[in-house]
């Protein structure tokens, strides 16, 4: 993938220009480029995965009386359809690149061209003659895209950062951005980057930006229909999705791999890509240091991967990695995940991201993974556990009480907590499409499905997208496929809880692909570390931290409720499955972190 920026009706020189595109480099080592007209510059920072020789950006092109330049992070999976289609039209191309797929499919269709687009992605077109921009993301969230309107100008970026390194653009945090850090937290308001004026194109949503106004709309959303295949027909139509989604993510120039946790989706993906490459594949799992020792099984995760990942091993005989990390590995860094997401994130969860990442990338420039099957198949605990899906309120996160217990009195004067989340959750609710006429479970269930696609499943991305781009490596995500998720929506709920299972659906669907063993394994999140060690160290800084008089954390916390935390028992996890409480105590160390170095005022 790649890093885009661009600078509209505001003032920039070279200085200013090498300033942002430093904040970019991570995400495209490869190379930079940049377009430049008095009232319009675009940047652009490259990881070359497709056509690495062909692809430079920004790129340009003269069609039907206008100049088009275009600034694109992403990937097509139909690129050569639309490369057959584009030249019937009477397109010629020069490169294999989909950026020049999709420049030329904006010159053809304008607007329309994001409706023909399967893929991941968030590009800005800039018109020439018409002094119009044009920006875009892709329907299920996977690129981000950041804008700022400022001092009668825009702003916008792949990543906060880079908006953050304008100069004048002020790193801010007022009440309500306060409120979201400790009520939602690492979760975020779909639109709000937190930051006070910092905001993200959401999902699905583009717009054009002319005369110092922007305007956007939403050109997809999860409509819902009446389903009338049969459960067989529906099983069959899964299974050619997910392979052809698989199959279609694979197309690179670059060496690729897949992440394999042993569990369901990744052993799918590595399965399907193993028989593509005829073995020649390699793979990469995550361990840490005594979890063995320290395993304690439980409700979210009942048994650890080790074995199933054999398995897969034995079965697929690929080029195989693992990567073992210690506690003080995940303490340490912590600082860098907080600033490769640029706001306090999922702990040790994203920390040992990154350092899995790290290591990945020292073998291969992309890799494929199992993200987004959980909220499209309804594989999570709160899909199926009656007494939480009827909870009405955001189901990862049921604990308002407790977390407004930490918040600062002068943000409980201004934000009433309770208010603040319903608020949230309900307008979720009702945006949801759902045919009239259907049942109470039904309904619920389609609920559900829009607010982890919402909501939960944009943290996930978020985690996956920042941890391993800060690395330099692209990671596909073959289940966040629009396909599957718009066909997914219509089935019923009888049919994706098949014999009682979580993902049943699936697992059927794709019966002789894996291991009966793992085809049928229950469901186990991402692993993190069960080390008493890592407790005792974030428990540690967190002391450390107490004693300072002037933290920035305690101007959105209180202090003696954080101090408070260190000794609490958790009811429920903080966040999701996996955050608990010394995944809470460290992403209160994050927070302060954050802070700190983006040098935020509290306002």
């Amino acid at each position: 993938m790649c890093a885009i920026a661009g600078i509209l009706d505001l003032p920039f020189d070279s200085q200013i220009l090498d300033t942002l595109l430093r904040t970019m480099q991570h995400r495209g080592p490869d190379g930079t480029g940049s377009y430049m007209q008095r009232q319009c510059c675009l940047l652009h920072s490259r990881l070359a995965i497709v056509d690495p020789e062909g692809g430079a950006q920004p790129m340009q092109l003269c069609w039907s009386g206008e100049e088009y330049v275009i600034t694109y992070n992403g990937e097509l999976y139909n690129t050569q359809e639309l490369r057959d289609t584009l030249q019937a039209l009477g397109h010629e191309f020069i490169t294999r690149s989909d950026t020049e797929v999709v420049l030329h499919a904006y010159a053809q269709w304008q607007e329309g061209c994001v409706e023909r687009f399967n893929g991941i992605f968030a590009f800005g077109v800039w018109e020439k003659n018409k002094k119009r921009l044009f920006l875009a993301r892709d329907r299920m969230g996977v690129k981000p895209l950041f804008y700022t309107q400022f001092s009668g100008g825009l702003l916008f970026a792949s990543e906060m950062k880079t908006l953050l390194s304008y100069p004048g653009v002020p790193a801010q945090l007022d009440r309500e951005g306060a409120a979201q850090l400790i009520l939602l937290g690492p979760g975020r308001i779909p639109g709000s980057g937190v930051f006070k004026n910092l905001l993200e194109l959401k999902p699905g949503c583009c717009g054009f930006y002319t005369q110092g106004k922007l305007r956007w709309w939403q050109y997809w959303k999860l409509r819902d229909r009446e389903h009338k295949e049969s459960f067989e027909e529906t099983a069959e139509c899964v299974r050619w999705l997910v392979t052809d989604a698989i199959r279609r993510q694979m197309v690179s120039d670059v060496p690729l791999g897949t992440f394999l946790s042993g569990g369901l989706d990744s052993s799918l993906i590595t399965a399907i890509c193993a028989e593509e490459m005829q073995g020649q594949l390699d793979t990469f799992s995550l361990d840490y240091e005594n979890n063995d020792k320290f395993f304690v099984p439980g409700k979210f995760q009942p048994n650890s991967d080790n074995s199933y990942i054999a398995i897969m091993q034995e079965k697929l005989q690929c080029r195989h990695h693992w990567t073992v990390l210690k506690p003080t590995d995940l303490v340490d860094a912590l600082k860098g995940a907080t600033i490769a997401r640029d706001l306090p994130g999922m702990a040790d969860v994203d920390s040992s991201l990154l350092l899995f990442c790290r290591e990945i990338r020292k073998e291969v420039k992309m890799a494929l993974s199992g993200e987004c099957a959980d909220e499209i198949f309804g594989g999570y605990p709160w899909y199926r556990d009656p007494e939480v899906r009827s909870f009405a309120g955001f189901p990862w996160a049921q604990n308002t009480q407790d977390r407004a217990k930490l918040l600062h009195k002068d943000i409980l004067s201004a934000i009433d907590p309770e208010s603040f989340v319903n608020e949230q959750y309900l307008k979720t609710i009702s945006e949801c499409d759902i045919l009239p006429g259907t049942d109470a479970t039904e309904r619920r269930m389609k609920e559900m499905v829009n607010l982890n696609q919402q909501w939960f499943m944009q943290t996930l991305l978020d985690r996956k997208d920042r941890m391993s781009m800060a690395c330099g490596l692209e990671v596909r995500v073959p289940f966040c496929d629009y396909r599957i998720a718009e066909y997914l929506y219509g089935v019923p709920w009888e049919y994706k809880d098949y014999n009682g299972k979580e993902k049943g659906l699936l697992r059927y669907a794709m019966e002789g692909i894996l291991p009966q063993e793992v085809l049928w394994r229950k469901k186990s999140p991402y692993p993190k570390t069960y080390d008493p060690g890592y407790l005792e160290a974030v428990s540690g800084l967190m002391q450390e931290l107490l004693q300072r008089k002037d933290a920035p954390i305690y101007g959105i916390v209180n202090r003696d409720a954080l101090k408070n935390l260190c000794s609490a028992e958790l009811t429920w996890p903080w966040y999701g499955q996996l955050m608990k409480l010394p995944q809470t105590i460290a992403y209160m160390l994050q927070i302060n972190f954050w802070l700190e170095h983006y040098h935020v005022s509290i306002i």
